[in-house]
């Protein structure tokens, strides 16, 4: 009931938002008409309606998947399989399974990767990436996947057997301090492995970038421009690191579409998250839902319908009937379920965020200028080919930011031609 629940209403969101889009793709709305051509409107429609199909398509492989790994035995055929090839090892076959699952799951999600990369991306002129580049991208994060996944998840899986009914405790603050130590390591160490960080080299945006932080006294390790030109036309501008690791990366594609006022008010926007802990806050979330969520399945774990009830032969500790206990089931089991009923929270996160966004916006137009930050929002969404009329309840519940139409006016910008 929750797939078919959550399948139908994905549908009938994507379908409001296609006919939405559809309907007003015609002429460009009278806000914009002086800023947005009808070719570069109708661009973005055409561009977001086959996302969404495409999303749809998405969606119906990944909920056959879903009911193949449970319902139809999938994954107790998985683990049924490696435990007659390795037995019941401990630490070893629950491991294999985590692998297997993982590999298998990849292999099927990769033809859908190549096909939003190398036929949406690139009728849409978005896609630079060559197949050789998309493949190394894919060998590297392969790599890394299993260098840095392989021993956190036996860490884990030894947690949960060494440190009994407490397990999801530990293995919670293991978790933490993992997330915490990433935010460190990957502005420094993992991203330089997919893209080229230049220090920012125009020394007049130097100067004015720099004097912003000063006035909203953020500290950064440095500013540096990604080559983000080399994989895709899409343009942004990010935060990145925790701590002394902090730096702010723009994308060379930011930089060519935008002026250095603009520029300013985007990094502006970018420094009112900062200001208002946004990232804090979001952090503190997410560590929340995650110990709640693993106390959860601290308690699931221990109970024999929730891995009948997904199509698992139970396999509990001894004093609860089972033999040897194979952990991995639950995490999978986990894993598989949980995303069915948080989807239904999404409204909620989706609030709170475009909340977040009309804060961030009023203070770079504190900082900076407004009609900066309303000039540089039309060329983002117009060069990204985002759609200017989004359905109403679709944008409540999935939309992160604001559409522009709502985040213009809330800061008393207007909407010139740029």
């Amino acid at each position: 009931m929750a797939l078919l629940a959550n399948v139908a209403v994905k549908f009938w969101l994507a379908s409001r938002q296609i006919r939405a889009v559809a309907r007003h793709r015609g002429a460009v709305p009278t806000e914009f008409a002086g800023t947005v051509g009808l070719d570069a409107h109708q661009r973005a429609a055409d561009y977001t309606v086959a996302k969404l199909r495409f999303g749809l398509l998405e969606l119906a492989l990944a909920s056959a998947v879903l009911l193949g790994w449970t319902l139809l035995g999938g994954l107790d055929w998985l683990n049924g399989l490696l435990m007659d090839a390795m037995g019941p090892r401990p630490l070893v076959q629950p491991l294999a399974l985590l692998l297997a699952f993982s590999l298998i799951n990849g292999l099927i999600d990769l033809p859908l990767a190549l096909y939003q990369t190398f036929a949406i991306e690139e009728r849409f002129g978005f896609n630079k990436m060559t197949l050789g580049l998309w493949l190394g991208d894919l060998l590297k994060s392969t790599l890394l996947g299993v260098v840095i996944g392989v021993p956190l998840a036996a860490l884990v899986l030894w947690l949960m057997q060494a440190t009994g009914a407490w397990w999801w405790l530990w293995t919670w603050g293991v978790w933490a301090v993992f997330s915490l130590l990433m935010l460190v390591v990957y502005p420094t160490v993992i991203a330089p492995l997919f893209n080229k960080f230049q220090p920012l080299q125009d020394e007049s945006l130097k100067a004015r970038v720099s004097a912003l932080m000063a006035r909203c006294g953020f500290a950064a390790k440095g500013l540096f421009v990604m080559d983000g030109s080399r994989r895709s036309a899409h343009a942004n501008a990010y935060f990145t690191g925790f701590g002394a690791a902090k730096r702010v990366v723009f994308f060379d594609t930011l930089l060519e579409q935008l002026t250095p006022p603009e520029v300013e008010a985007v990094l502006a926007h970018e420094l009112g998250h900062f200001k208002h802990k946004h990232i804090v806050k979001r952090i503190t979330g997410l560590f929340a839902a995650s110990l709640a969520g693993l106390a959860l399945l601290g308690w699931l774990a221990g109970q024999p319908w929730f891995h009948a009830g997904l199509g698992v032969t139970p396999n509990l500790p001894p004093a609860l009937g089972g033999a040897v206990p194979n952990h991995a089931l639950a995490l999978l089991l986990f894993m598989l379920a949980v995303p069915l009923f948080t989807f239904f929270l999404s409204p909620l996160m989706a609030q709170l965020s475009r909340k977040h966004e009309f804060e961030a916006d009023a203070y770079a137009a504190s900082q900076a200028n407004a009609q900066d930050l309303s000039n540089a929002l039309v060329k983002l969404y117009k060069d990204n080919a985002s759609t200017l009329t989004p359905d109403a309840l679709y944008v409540r519940f999935y939309y992160s930011h604001p559409p522009a139409s709502e985040r213009i006016a809330r800061m008393g910008a207007r909407v010139r031609p740029v």
